[in-house]
Protein backbone atom coordinates (compact mmCIF):
# COMPACT_ATOMS: atom_id res chain seq x y z
CA UNK A 1 0.00 0.00 0.00
CA UNK A 2 1.39 3.36 -1.02
CA UNK A 3 2.20 5.76 1.80
CA UNK A 4 -0.33 8.58 2.06
CA UNK A 5 1.24 11.89 1.05
CA UNK A 6 1.16 14.89 3.37
CA UNK A 7 -0.88 17.89 2.18
CA UNK A 8 1.10 19.83 -0.40
CA UNK A 9 1.52 23.47 0.67
CA UNK A 10 2.63 26.68 -1.05
CA UNK A 11 4.44 29.00 1.36
CA UNK A 12 4.46 32.65 0.25
CA UNK A 13 6.33 35.13 2.46
CA UNK A 14 5.96 38.92 2.41
CA UNK A 15 9.52 39.87 3.44
CA UNK A 16 8.50 43.47 4.16
CA UNK A 17 6.03 42.32 6.82
CA UNK A 18 7.75 39.32 8.40
CA UNK A 19 10.88 39.01 10.52
CA UNK A 20 13.62 36.58 9.51
CA UNK A 21 13.81 35.48 13.17
CA UNK A 22 10.64 33.43 12.74
CA UNK A 23 12.02 31.25 9.93
CA UNK A 24 12.99 28.15 11.97
CA UNK A 25 9.77 28.17 13.97
CA UNK A 26 7.73 28.97 10.87
CA UNK A 27 8.82 25.90 8.92
CA UNK A 28 8.62 23.73 12.02
CA UNK A 29 4.99 24.80 12.43
CA UNK A 30 4.24 24.31 8.74
CA UNK A 31 5.70 20.78 8.93
CA UNK A 32 2.90 19.96 11.38
CA UNK A 33 0.38 20.91 8.69
CA UNK A 34 1.92 19.37 5.60
CA UNK A 35 4.78 19.55 3.11
CA UNK A 36 6.11 22.97 2.12
CA UNK A 37 6.47 22.09 -1.56
CA UNK A 38 6.85 25.71 -2.70
CA UNK A 39 8.77 28.24 -0.59
CA UNK A 40 8.89 31.76 -2.03
CA UNK A 41 9.67 35.13 -0.51
CA UNK A 42 8.94 38.54 -2.03
CA UNK A 43 10.77 41.82 -1.50
CA UNK A 44 13.52 44.17 -2.63
CA UNK A 45 16.72 42.34 -1.75
CA UNK A 46 18.96 44.84 -3.54
CA UNK A 47 19.45 46.91 -0.38
CA UNK A 48 20.39 46.06 3.19
CA UNK A 49 16.93 46.21 4.78
CA UNK A 50 16.21 42.54 4.05
CA UNK A 51 19.74 41.35 4.77
CA UNK A 52 18.63 39.00 7.55
CA UNK A 53 16.32 37.18 5.17
CA UNK A 54 19.03 37.04 2.49
CA UNK A 55 21.39 35.30 4.90
CA UNK A 56 19.04 32.38 5.63
CA UNK A 57 17.33 31.79 2.29
CA UNK A 58 19.50 28.79 1.40
CA UNK A 59 19.19 27.33 4.91
CA UNK A 60 15.44 26.94 4.48
CA UNK A 61 15.41 26.45 0.70
CA UNK A 62 13.40 29.63 0.14
CA UNK A 63 13.33 31.01 -3.40
CA UNK A 64 13.64 34.83 -3.43
CA UNK A 65 11.56 36.86 -5.87
CA UNK A 66 13.22 40.22 -6.38
CA UNK A 67 10.87 43.18 -6.75
CA UNK A 68 12.49 46.59 -7.14
CA UNK A 69 10.67 49.51 -5.53
CA UNK A 70 10.58 51.70 -8.64
CA UNK A 71 7.83 53.96 -7.31
CA UNK A 72 7.44 55.21 -3.76
CA UNK A 73 4.24 54.03 -2.09
CA UNK A 74 3.66 51.24 -4.61
CA UNK A 75 4.26 47.72 -3.26
CA UNK A 76 5.38 45.63 -6.21
CA UNK A 77 6.10 42.71 -3.86
CA UNK A 78 2.45 42.43 -2.78
CA UNK A 79 1.29 42.42 -6.39
CA UNK A 80 3.85 39.78 -7.38
CA UNK A 81 2.84 37.57 -4.43
CA UNK A 82 -0.85 37.78 -5.34
CA UNK A 83 -0.19 36.99 -9.02
CA UNK A 84 1.93 33.97 -8.13
CA UNK A 85 -0.64 32.78 -5.60
CA UNK A 86 -3.39 32.80 -8.23
CA UNK A 87 -1.16 31.00 -10.73
CA UNK A 88 -0.36 28.31 -8.15
CA UNK A 89 -4.01 28.05 -7.13
CA UNK A 90 -5.20 27.44 -10.67
CA UNK A 91 -2.48 24.83 -11.22
CA UNK A 92 -4.52 22.59 -8.92
CA UNK A 93 -1.36 21.11 -7.40
CA UNK A 94 -1.75 22.40 -3.84
CA UNK A 95 -3.87 21.42 -0.86
CA UNK A 96 -3.18 24.61 1.07
CA UNK A 97 -1.48 28.00 1.12
CA UNK A 98 0.60 29.55 3.90
CA UNK A 99 0.53 33.35 3.67
CA UNK A 100 3.20 34.93 5.86
CA UNK A 101 2.41 38.60 6.46
CA UNK A 102 0.78 41.01 8.90
CA UNK A 103 -0.69 43.05 6.05
CA UNK A 104 -4.48 43.23 5.75
CA UNK A 105 -4.05 43.70 1.98
CA UNK A 106 -3.96 39.91 1.69
CA UNK A 107 -7.44 39.47 3.17
CA UNK A 108 -9.10 39.27 -0.25
CA UNK A 109 -6.46 36.83 -1.51
CA UNK A 110 -7.05 34.51 1.46
CA UNK A 111 -10.81 34.70 0.94
CA UNK A 112 -10.49 33.99 -2.79
CA UNK A 113 -8.32 30.92 -2.22
CA UNK A 114 -10.78 29.53 0.32
CA UNK A 115 -13.64 30.13 -2.11
CA UNK A 116 -11.85 27.64 -4.33
CA UNK A 117 -12.03 25.05 -1.54
CA UNK A 118 -8.35 25.28 -0.62
CA UNK A 119 -7.19 25.86 2.95
CA UNK A 120 -5.32 29.02 3.92
CA UNK A 121 -3.00 29.25 6.93
CA UNK A 122 -1.97 32.75 7.93
CA UNK A 123 1.16 33.73 9.85
CA UNK A 124 1.56 37.27 11.18
CA UNK A 125 2.17 39.42 14.22
CA UNK A 126 -0.45 40.03 16.88
CA UNK A 127 -1.13 43.43 15.29
CA UNK A 128 -2.48 41.73 12.16
CA UNK A 129 -5.99 43.10 11.42
CA UNK A 130 -8.86 40.77 12.30
CA UNK A 131 -10.10 40.79 8.71
CA UNK A 132 -7.02 38.88 7.52
CA UNK A 133 -6.96 36.58 10.55
CA UNK A 134 -10.57 35.53 10.09
CA UNK A 135 -10.13 35.02 6.35
CA UNK A 136 -7.73 32.16 7.12
CA UNK A 137 -8.69 28.68 8.24
CA UNK A 138 -6.03 28.96 10.94
CA UNK A 139 -3.92 31.94 11.91
CA UNK A 140 -0.67 31.70 13.86
CA UNK A 141 0.93 34.62 15.67
CA UNK A 142 4.57 34.80 14.67
CA UNK A 143 5.52 35.89 18.20
CA UNK A 144 4.70 32.29 19.16
CA UNK A 145 7.24 31.02 16.62
CA UNK A 146 10.24 32.83 18.09
CA UNK A 147 12.96 30.80 19.86
CA UNK A 148 11.76 31.73 23.37
CA UNK A 149 8.13 30.74 22.76
CA UNK A 150 6.59 27.66 24.47
CA UNK A 151 7.41 24.33 22.83
CA UNK A 152 4.67 21.70 22.36
CA UNK A 153 6.61 19.03 24.27
CA UNK A 154 8.00 21.32 26.95
CA UNK A 155 5.09 21.81 29.33
CA UNK A 156 4.86 24.80 31.60
CA UNK A 157 8.61 24.96 32.17
CA UNK A 158 9.07 26.13 28.58
CA UNK A 159 6.44 28.88 28.76
CA UNK A 160 7.41 32.17 27.17
CA UNK A 161 8.69 34.82 29.62
CA UNK A 162 6.04 37.24 28.37
CA UNK A 163 2.74 35.83 27.18
CA UNK A 164 0.88 37.86 24.57
CA UNK A 165 -2.26 37.58 26.70
CA UNK A 166 -2.97 36.41 30.28
CA UNK A 167 -4.55 32.92 30.74
CA UNK A 168 -7.75 34.56 32.03
CA UNK A 169 -8.29 36.11 28.58
CA UNK A 170 -8.90 32.62 27.13
CA UNK A 171 -11.62 31.71 29.66
CA UNK A 172 -14.69 33.13 27.80
CA UNK A 173 -13.77 31.34 24.57
CA UNK A 174 -13.06 28.02 26.30
CA UNK A 175 -16.35 28.31 28.20
CA UNK A 176 -18.17 28.88 24.91
CA UNK A 177 -16.56 25.80 23.35
CA UNK A 178 -17.46 23.64 26.35
CA UNK A 179 -21.03 24.95 26.34
CA UNK A 180 -21.46 23.92 22.71
CA UNK A 181 -20.02 20.42 23.20
CA UNK A 182 -20.70 19.30 26.77
CA UNK A 183 -23.17 16.62 27.89
CA UNK A 184 -25.81 17.21 30.56
CA UNK A 185 -23.24 16.73 33.31
CA UNK A 186 -21.04 19.46 31.83
CA UNK A 187 -18.06 17.22 31.08
CA UNK A 188 -16.47 17.01 27.63
CA UNK A 189 -13.25 15.48 26.30
CA UNK A 190 -10.42 18.00 26.07
CA UNK A 191 -9.40 16.96 22.55
CA UNK A 192 -12.67 17.96 20.87
CA UNK A 193 -12.62 21.22 22.85
CA UNK A 194 -9.24 22.07 21.32
CA UNK A 195 -10.50 21.33 17.81
CA UNK A 196 -13.65 23.38 18.38
CA UNK A 197 -11.67 26.34 19.69
CA UNK A 198 -9.86 26.56 16.35
CA UNK A 199 -13.23 26.70 14.60
CA UNK A 200 -14.54 29.42 16.91
CA UNK A 201 -11.39 31.55 16.58
CA UNK A 202 -8.91 30.96 13.76
CA UNK A 203 -6.10 32.51 15.82
CA UNK A 204 -6.61 30.48 19.02
CA UNK A 205 -3.32 29.06 20.28
CA UNK A 206 -2.41 28.13 23.90
CA UNK A 207 1.03 29.65 23.29
CA UNK A 208 -0.58 33.07 22.98
CA UNK A 209 -1.47 32.74 26.67
CA UNK A 210 1.99 31.52 27.70
CA UNK A 211 1.44 27.75 27.63
CA UNK A 212 2.45 25.09 25.16
CA UNK A 213 -0.52 22.82 25.90
CA UNK A 214 -4.24 23.47 26.23
CA UNK A 215 -4.31 21.38 29.42
CA UNK A 216 -1.68 23.63 31.02
CA UNK A 217 -3.64 26.71 29.99
CA UNK A 218 -6.94 25.54 31.49
CA UNK A 219 -5.21 24.54 34.74
CA UNK A 220 -3.54 27.94 35.03
CA UNK A 221 -6.76 29.83 34.33
CA UNK A 222 -8.36 28.33 37.45
CA UNK A 223 -11.82 28.44 35.87
CA UNK A 224 -12.18 24.76 34.94
CA UNK A 225 -12.11 21.28 36.41
CA UNK A 226 -10.10 18.48 34.82
CA UNK A 227 -10.32 14.72 35.32
CA UNK A 228 -8.65 11.62 33.90
CA UNK A 229 -11.01 8.60 33.89
CA UNK A 230 -9.59 5.09 34.15
CA UNK A 231 -10.67 4.58 30.56
CA UNK A 232 -8.12 7.20 29.52
CA UNK A 233 -8.14 10.68 28.08
CA UNK A 234 -8.74 14.00 29.80
CA UNK A 235 -12.10 15.69 30.41
CA UNK A 236 -12.94 19.27 31.26
CA UNK A 237 -15.90 21.22 32.57
CA UNK A 238 -16.57 24.71 33.86
CA UNK A 239 -16.22 24.97 37.62
CA UNK A 240 -19.70 25.06 39.21
CA UNK A 241 -20.79 28.40 40.62
CA UNK A 242 -20.36 28.17 44.43
CA UNK A 243 -23.61 29.99 45.14
CA UNK A 244 -25.57 27.76 42.77
CA UNK A 245 -23.92 24.66 44.22
CA UNK A 246 -24.86 25.70 47.75
CA UNK A 247 -28.54 26.16 46.78
CA UNK A 248 -28.54 22.78 45.11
Amino acid sequence: MAEQRSPRLAVLIDADNASARIAPGLFEEIANIGEASVRRIYGDFSGTRLKQWSEILSTHAIMPHQNFAYTSGKNASDIALVIDAMDLLHSGRFDGFCLVSSDSDFTRLAARIREQGVDVYGFGEQKTPESFRQACRRFFYTENLLPDAPKPDGGEQQAAPKALKPPSAAVPLIRKAIGQLANDDGWVALGPVGSHLSKLASDFDPRTYGHAKLSDLVKKSGAFELKRPETGGMYIRVKPNKAAAAKA
